[in-house]
């Protein structure tokens, strides 16, 4: 009998970035609904760095860094949009702090982080 059915040598482990991004999504939101702003934050930056991880590791993107990047820019463009509104301000500079720390966060590590073994 098999120890592992259904699974090949080629992969022995699953990834666990997919329980991340999922757990900083709801972590961001409940700091936005009970409006906790360094929770959002956090919950933004660890959803984000965690999906980066997650397109590194699948083999989409040679390093995450670029990724990281694409990310806070894109979170800056809807952040900025949200915190000139009256409704959602809060919310909208949770995502522009989040995004800013990641945006700096990705240079540093584009810049100062080399490459280490490839993933099996």
């Amino acid at each position: 009998m098999d120890e592992n059915p259904g699974l090949s040598d080629q992969y022995r482990t699953a990834s666990p970035w997919p329980i991340f991004v999922a757990f900083g999504f709801v972590i961001a939101e409940v700091g936005v609904l009970f409006g906790f702003f360094s929770i959002a934050v956090g919950g933004i930056l660890l959803f984000c760095g965690s999906l980066s991880g997650l397109v590194h590791e699948a083999g989409y993107a040679s390093t995450p860094w670029r990724t990281l990047a694409a990310l806070s820019v894109l979170f800056l463009v809807i952040g900025g949009a949200l915190a000139t509104t009256e409704v959602a301000a809060m919310r909208g500079y949770a995502i522009v702090a989040a995004a800013l720390i990641l945006l700096v966060g990705s240079v540093v590590g584009e810049l100062l982080v080399t490459d280490g073994p490839t993933p099996v």
